[in-house]
Order: structure tokens, then sequence, then C-alpha cells
């Protein structure tokens, strides 16, 4: 299912532009070999990866920005997987690039930009704290109630299941949403996709155009890609800003390649600013994630979480995940960059690599910080 969305699905596209910029190799054969822990013992990395241990599908992983180690276990190089939650940190960065060029300003309280918002719970919500899952607005993330915020607002846009019962409009449902306030906004992290809803929302509304266009216009045209991408607009052609998009590992390798000094490798500018590079190294707030409402957030190797961002690990690692086994972890210090795409079991159960793969690059990398 999860790579094969696309054929089930209505998706909107997210178009390249003009060569391709080819990543070279520096295949490295101290990751494939590099001994990881499983419940048989200990295995190489490569072994791991294809064992029955693992759910991974894919991974590519850059230093310098070039390819060290690249693996296809369970698709094939050519495919186009969903990032779920990955989508959230193309979101944020689009919005960042939208902010150096002075045209938001995320102090201001989110219905400043989308007036129609004036009259729901985001009212008076700064878009700062929505951008780090901060608006105290309650709406978790839930897929199990039908009757909760988030499941209607997921139904509305087509990411849950929905029949006639349900609202059918994401922009109506969250202008009208009187659900409450979990906590004061600024206080806590609350991890709700609604919140990066309205950041897309926000940029369609101050760039005059549909999200995926946004997207098209101030990256994916820009990175040297070698395929379009796509986002799931299983409604009405409203893309699932929060967690659709689709594309190759290595074009999403290419996105990470912006955050590291490597970023020339792909891009004949420098697209992701200084400033908002060092925003979310050191301009998190570390109090969310100690006040977060889920304990499973929280970790002494995190710093904080920022900008969509999940974790700013003390080594300067930067990760986003997503459900189901997808990860983006950048480390500008170290220029590494590992993107992956994964499943779930029958079961619904999964191997989860991002660990895994932290060991292995603080090992054959550490030094470099």
């Amino acid at each position: 299912n999860l790579k094969n969305l696309h054929r089930m699905y209505p998706t909107v596209n997210v178009y390249r532009e003009g060569p391709v910029r080819p990543l070279e190799y520096s295949r490295s054969d101290a990751i494939a070999e590099f001994k990881v822990n499983t419940p048989t013992g200990k295995i190489g990395f490569k072994d791991f990866l294809y064992s029955s241990h693992s759910t991974t599908m894919g991974i590519v992983i850059l230093h310098k920005g070039k390819i060290v180690f690249e693996q296809y276990p369970r698709m094939e190089p050519y495919e186009k997987p969903i990032y779920w939650s990955v989508t959230k940190v193309f979101v944020s960065t689009v919005l960042a690039i939208l902010e150096d060029n002075g045209l938001v300003d995320v102090s201001q309280p989110i219905d400043f930009y989308l007036p129609a918002l004036g009259k729901s719970d985001y009212a008076g919500v700064k878009i700062r704290n929505i951008l780090d899952m901060a608006s105290g607005v309650d709406c978790p993330d839930d897929y199990e109630n039908r009757d909760a915020c988030y499941y209607q607002f997921a139904a509305s846009i087509g990411d849950a299941y929905w029949d006639d019962s349900f609202p059918d409009n994401p922009y109506t449902f969250l202008a009208n949403l009187k659900t409450g306030t979990a906590k004061p906004q600024g206080e806590s992290f609350d991890y709700s996709g609604a919140n990066t809803f309205v950041i897309g929302w926000l940029i369609e509304e101050i760039a005059g155009m549909p999200f995926q266009d946004v997207l098209t216009k101030e990256i994916w045209q820009n990175i040297g890609a070698e395929g379009d991408a796509s986002i799931l607009a299983p409604r009405y052609g409203v893309p699932v800003t929060d967690g659709g998009l689709l594309a190759n590992l290595r074009d999403v390798a290419r996105f990470g390649l912006l955050f590291t000094p490597s970023y020339s490798e792909v891009a004949s500018r420098k697209i992701i600013s200084d400033r908002y590079l060092n925003l979310i190294l050191d301009g998190g707030n570390p109090d969310l994630l100690a006040n977060a409402r889920s304990r499973g957030w929280r970790s002494h190797d995190i710093k904080h979480n920022v900008y969509q961002w999940d974790s700013v690990f003390r080594n300067n690692d930067m990760y986003k995940g997503g459900w189901g086994g997808q990860g983006l972890l950048v480390n500008p210090d170290r220029d590494l960059v590992a993107v992956y795409t994964g499943y779930f079991k029958k079961d619904q159960s999964e191997i989860r690599l991002l660990r895994i793969l932290r060991t292995v690059l603080d090992e054959l990398y550490g030094s470099e910080e």
C-alpha cells in the first residue's frame, strides 16, 4: 500500500524542472558491514535491512553530498512511496522561505493572515506556536475515535475513513473548530496534523496558489530532482499537506542536502537561509517537549522540537519521522543526510530504524562534529 497509494487515490503534482543534478557515489563498506544488535545476535547493517528483523523498504545515506549507502530491500529505486508526516517539514520549510522573503511574520496570530479562523479555536494563536506543535488547540492525532476532533479533520481531507456523515471540507471544518484548549498556547508540545494543515493553508493564502504549486516553485524545481513528486489528495483535490508527499528516496535526499554545506550539489543557490538553519539548531523551546501531552516524545538526548521537526538532538541531528517507518535525518555539522521508508507488518508492528541508524552514523562519522 505505502508504495502504491498513487494507484489507489487521487494526487496533485509537484513538478521538477531543468537538468537532473546527478548524485555521485562514494560507497562505504563500513556502513554496510557495521554490526548492529538484533534479537538473534549481531549482523551487518546491510544484512539487517534485508532480514526479517527489518521493515525498511529503502534507504539512502549521503555524506558530503555523495551517496555512501543506498539499498532497496523491499522496493525499487524508481518507486515513489508515501512519507506520511515527513511531509510536515516540507510545509514548514516553504513557510520559512516565505518568512525570509518578508511575506509573513510568525509572531502574528494566524487569523491576522487567515481571518476565516477568527472565530475558531485558532483565533489569536501565534503562527510560531502552530509551527512548533504548541497551538494549545485540543485536537491531537487520533485515528481510532471517529468522533474525535482529529479524526473528523482527517476524514474531511480524505486521510481517514469517511462517508456522507463526515465533514468534507477541511478549511470549513477548521474555520468552525470549537473543540477547546488543552493548554495555553506556547506551553506544551501536542502533536496534530491539523496544525500543519493550517500552516499549509497560510502558505496558500500568502502565495495565492495551491500548496503543491508553491512547493514546486520554491523547492522542487530548484533541486535537480530526478522525477516529479506528488501529494495525496483523496477528496476534491485538496492536498494532504500534513502527510501526503510521494517521491523517490533520492529526491527527498536532495531536499535534505539543502540543510547541509553540500547544498550546491543539487541547487544553484542557497535555498535554506542561515537564519532558518540556526533557528532549527538553536532556536527551539525545550519546555515544549518537557510539557508534552505524551511522554513518548521526551528524551534526555533531545534538545527541542521546532518548526515541525520532531527532534533536534544534542549532536545536531535533525529528525522528522512518519507513520509506518519513514524518516528524514539531517546533520549539518557532519554533512550527513539519511532518508528511509518502511511499513507496518500485518500485526501493526515495525522495527524502528532511527536508533540503529543514529548508532551507525555516530560511530562512523561522530568525529566530524
